[in-house]
């Protein structure tokens, strides 16, 4: 018998949330990103307003996304074209260990420095 291991769930990360939809705005998730999962923390690109996997320190063409903004609510897969998703931006508290990094956010600083600025929009990490 094959064993299977499940990837991160939707919504998983979520400890508390605003009331009605003050936490939750739908984004658009860049073409190229590829497949995102749950609880990755994003950052916005100033030109486009679109959101990408926020890296640590700022990517020519994706000037902005440095600054996490956002965790994402869903699996989602934006290889080819663009994606609309509902994504975490204010007035909520989740889980640490649930959220997912870019791979450039790779020590405890950058984390940290990550999870200040997603408090900066009112996203509190426990």
């Amino acid at each position: 018998m094959e064993n299977k291991t499940m990837g991160p769930r939707n919504l998983a990360f979520v400890l508390s949330e605003a009331s009605g939809k003050r936490s939750v705005d739908t984004v658009t998730i860049a073409s190229g990103e590829g497949v995102l999962e749950p609880g990755s923390v994003l950052g916005k690109v100033t030109a486009s307003e679109k959101y990408v996997f926020s890296p640590n320190a700022e990517v020519v063409g994706k000037e902005g996304a440095e600054v996490a903004t956002a965790i994402l609510g869903y699996r989602v897969d934006a290889t080819d074209a663009d994606q609309k998703v509902v994504a975490y931006t204010a007035d909520a508290e989740v889980k640490k260990p649930m959220l997912l990094f870019h791979a450039s956010v790779d020590d405890d600083t950058k984390t940290a420095t990550k999870l200040d600025q997603l408090r900066a929009v009112g996203i509190k990490a426990r």
